[in-house]
């Protein structure tokens, strides 16, 4: 009698791991992963392994989607975020009740959708697996599958008679609580279209309306975000402060929330604060682009009102030092990288011009890749623009000005990169293009109504 099958969802080859080099690997070897632990411990578990990359066939979707179906089980490696690997773990889960178990690294931080499903924790210190650490992701990962293997698909689990015979009244209620959404995101939209000094007022009749629980989680960031652009454009954080601290509690501990508070915070001018904040939910929650993000700009605000020239050289260090390890984790992610450029040639040591250089050229490349892709961003123009001034590049930067104030960016996003932009433009070089890219500036912030503000 043959043995049942276990089909393995995970990359393969090696990877970059986008973690934060101080408390993961940097790289892992997958195939080392999967042929010194996984296997064993499959096989230990009386399944036949197979793994998708094995088969040449399996580069044909509908073969791919039968392995998925009728494999006895599924295990899915979720320590990097890959695309394939999601897409796979959302078919098994639609179309099984039983038998998709989820591991992880114990460093790794799964994107948000997954982060709450119940996952295999493995140790991994080293990318290159060796015998030693595969033994130890051996003895971790048996236990753990065993107890899962039976678990029910969050899709089974959360639609009652999924999938022939689901709960009519409960898809009516469903269809309602969508249709009261449409409504809500209209109302968004509709506060989002009035004149700046009317948002905050609107943007508190929709908290009234809607932030009071029951909550759904897109009705509560959709509300933070508005009272965010709200208060930037007002500078009244006041509002938005309390509206987070009434949240219930499961909102009030995300991770996304969390990060926004401390942003909130660090604009009422308790920015030491925030930094605290921001380097307890790094530890708590792990790293990520943003969170190193934001712990750059508040030490780059520090440094910015700093007096004391030993004081500036730190908080300067420890400003690249985070957007460093942010950008780090995503080339793709722009926040960091475009923050580098200016800082490294304010402070001019060896190399800092070469760094620079290249930073400037990594930070384009992502915007022009964000834009090509359709990226939804209203920070998108606003970076590429500050990037043109760092590179010098007069005729860009005046065409990206004209574009940033046609899209109508909120008047904070511009006043925020607008203090960037005349540092830029003081270090450039060549005389002719400084006095251009100093005429830009100029002309945004006329166009604009705001004036420069350091952020």
């Amino acid at each position: 009698m043959p043995k049942p099958i276990c089909f393995a969802i995970m990359p393969y080859g090696r990877k970059r791991t986008q973690a934060d080099t101080a408390h993961a690997p940097g790289e892992i070897d997958f195939n080392a992963l999967w042929d010194l632990a996984y296997v064993p411990a499959i096989r230990a578990l009386g399944y036949e392994p197979v793994r998708a990359d094995q088969d040449t066939g399996s580069m044909i979707i509908t073969q791919m989607l039968e392995r998925i179906f009728y494999a006895d089980l599924v295990l899915a490696d979720m320590t990097i975020p890959n695309g394939n690997v999601y897409y796979e773990v959302g078919i098994r889960h639609a179309a099984r009740r039983t038998g998709c178990v989820l591991l992880a690294a114990d460093w790794s931080q799964p994107l948000f959708d997954v982060a709450q499903m119940r996952t295999v924790r493995y140790p991994l210190s080293n990318g290159n697996i060796d015998q030693d650490t595969a033994q130890r992701i051996h003895e971790c990962i048996m236990p753990g599958i065993s107890a899962l293997t039976d678990g029910e698909s969050p899709m089974f689990n959360a639609v009652s008679g999924f999938p022939d015979n689901p709960d009519p009244a409960l898809a009516s209620t469903m269809k309602q609580h969508m249709m009261d959404l449409a409504v809500f995101q209209s109302a968004v939209r509709n506060v989002r279209l009035l004149p700046r000094e009317e948002r905050m007022e609107a943007a508190q009749e929709l908290v009234k309306k809607h932030g009071v629980p029951p909550l759904m989680g897109g009705v509560v960031f959709a509300l933070l975000l508005l009272l965010r652009d709200a208060a930037n454009e007002q500078a009244d954080w006041s509002k938005l402060l309390d509206f987070i601290d009434k949240l219930p509690q499961e909102y009030r501990e995300k991770p996304e929330v969390q990060a926004q508070r401390a942003f909130a915070v660090s604009q009422t001018g308790d920015v030491q604060s925030a930094i605290d904040q921001l380097e307890a939910l790094v530890a708590i929650a792990g790293p990520s682009a943003e969170r190193f993000g934001l712990l750059g700009g508040r030490y780059k605000r520090l440094y910015k009102a700093a007096a004391d020239s030993k004081r500036q050289s730190r908080l300067r260090d420890q400003a690249i030092d985070y957007y460093e390890r942010g950008m780090d984790l995503d080339f793709n992610e722009y926040y960091c990288s475009s923050n580098l450029p200016r800082l490294y040639r304010e402070r001019n040591c060896d190399g800092d011009l070469k760094r620079a250089q290249t930073v400037t050229a990594l930070a384009t490349a992502a915007c022009d890749r964000a834009f090509r892709r359709g990226v939804t961003d209203e920070w998108l123009r606003p970076t590429w623009l500050a990037l043109a001034f760092d590179d010098g590049n007069a005729d860009l930067a005046e065409d990206l000005a004209k574009k940033v104030v046609s899209e109508d960016v909120t008047r904070w996003k511009i006043d925020s990169v607008l203090a960037d932009l005349r540092v830029s433009a003081r270090l450039v070089e060549d005389e002719v293009q400084r006095g251009r890219l100093g005429a830009v500036a100029d002309w945004l912030a006329t166009q604009s109504g705001v004036k420069s503000v350091t952020t």
